[in-house]
């Protein structure tokens, strides 16, 4: 029973699934929740839980991939059985529709978009060159969007939603070329199986400087002051050098590379405290 609940557990991966409540909080402090705590809470609420619900199908999708790569999850190590894990996912996918409901119209819209593409990532999109790439960073995108629709406000997070897209596309293409023998094995075909290690990092670079361009955006209208700017230049450094870092070592750049997105999300955090200050 211990070892059931564990998996369980296990399966909704607790660390990403308070990552992704963080951010679409973050949207919603961004897009300037004011009073409006109990929808950002809802927001923050359907996302944990969705996530987690997307986590289980993955790894109900992955069992037999997991059985020979991951023999440590929860399904293939017999904790969890796919039947077991397939109700789960369905139960923590009801609390996040539950969750959901009386958002506003947008928020629920997007909400039901994402909880699709969570289901559809590992059978339909994963291995697919870039269509699972970007799939992954519309989901991260969408958390800040989410939560600035939560509050009524997503115009506020369209720019931080598209700067997390774009970056996230950049770190699952880096992501992808340090995997490549594991996914070759697999039977996956990645972008950088498909079109060669060095253009589908070149492309992943393209979309991090259309990502580095937009940023400034916020600071050139008006919306967040100097100290967000000071901020987003740092992260805008870091994820560039990464990107660099990336052609000869792309496992110290994905790390390198992680904390650039949460330096960028924090420079919109700071930009924001700083306004209502």
């Amino acid at each position: 029973m211990r070892d059931t609940l564990r998996g369980i557990v296990e399966l909704a991966r607790l660390g990403n699934c308070v990552a992704a409540g963080v951010l679409t909080a973050t949207g919603a402090f961004v897009a300037g929740a004011g009073g409006a705590a109990f929808s950002t809470a809802l927001a923050a609420a359907t996302t944990v839980f969705a996530v987690a619900a997307g986590n289980a199908i993955n790894d109900y999708f992955d069992r037999e991939v997991d059985a020979v790569n991951r023999p440590d999850r929860p399904i293939p190590r017999g904790a969890v059985s796919p039947r077991a894990a397939l109700a789960t996912a369905v139960g923590w996918f009801a609390v996040a529709v539950a969750a959901a409901v009386t958002l506003p119209p947008l928020a629920i819209a997007i909400a039901a978009v994402n909880l699709v593409a969570l289901v559809t990532y590992t059978s339909l999109f994963k291995g697919t060159p870039g269509l699972g790439n970007a799939l992954v960073a519309y989901l991260v995108g969408s958390t800040f969007l989410f939560g600035g629709a939560a509050v009524g406000n997503p115009h506020a997070v369209l720019v931080l939603a598209a700067l997390a897209g774009l970056s996230t596309f950049t770190r699952e293409v880096i992501k992808d070329v340090e995997d490549v023998a594991g996914d070759r094995e697999e039977g996956l075909t990645t972008l950088p199986i498909a079109v060669g290690e060095r253009t589908a990092l070149q492309i992943g670079a393209a979309a991090l400087v259309v990502a580095v361009a937009v940023s400034p955006l916020p600071y050139l209208t008006g919306t967040l002051g100097a100290a967000y700017l000071a901020v987003v230049g740092v992260a805008d450094a870091v994820m560039l050098y990464a990107t660099y870092e990336s052609f000869a070592d792309p496992a110290a750049a994905q790390r390198r590379f992680k904390y650039g997105t949460f330096l960028a999300a924090a420079a919109f955090v700071v930009g924001r405290a700083v306004v209502i200050a």
